[in-house]
């Protein structure tokens, strides 16, 4: 509670209800880096989601070419790399597929985004069918390598995504 002999603290005098402030001493507000919007700093923090999630997929990627290639070799001889190669491969188009789709929709709509990732997914789904019909009888790879080094691939990079998107600093409102 102040009393009258209690000083006051200065408040700073604003130029629209203070008429001694002079509007030309006012600096306009401009956001910290020029021309940038509310919705920048919100799909930054997006991208830089996205981007993590895209280095951790290549971190996992590397892991499995390496693993999987020598335990393939280890347990299938060179059938067993090759079906590693090829799990990887698929791997990695399937990974990339999902941030790039993400990425291309940070900041559009709902509605965009579900195209762009529904058209995704089923340009995945083709191509892993088109690349499973074309190697269906060839013997240079073996079935089981390619399975388990793909699935990993799957399961890890959706785990990897999630703590992407869990541990990122989103925020939830937009100010």
């Amino acid at each position: 509670m102040t009393t009258p002999e209690t000083p006051q603290p200065d408040r700073p005098r604003e130029p629209a209800t203070d008429p001694a402030v002079e509007p030309a001493a006012v600096e306009p507000a401009v956001p910290a880096t020029a021309g940038a919007t509310p919705d920048d700093a919100s799909t930054s923090a997006e991208r830089r989601v996205l981007r993590t999630a895209m280095r951790d997929t290549l971190l996992l990627l590397g892991a499995l070419l390496v693993l999987g290639v020598g335990v393939g070799l280890l347990v299938a001889g060179s059938a067993g790399m090759w079906g590693a190669l090829v799990g990887v491969g698929l791997a990695a188009f399937f990974c990339a597929t999902t941030i790039w789709s993400m990425q291309a929709t940070v900041g559009s709509s709902p509605a965009r985004m579900a195209a762009f990732v529904m058209g995704a997914w089923i340009v995945k789904v083709v191509v892993l069918v088109v690349v499973l019909a074309l190697i269906q009888d060839a013997t240079f790879y073996d079935p089981w390598v390619l399975l388990v080094v793909l699935g990993l691939g799957a399961i890890g990079s959706a785990l990897l995504d999630y703590r992407a998107v869990s541990t990122g600093r989103v925020p939830y409102v937009q100010p």
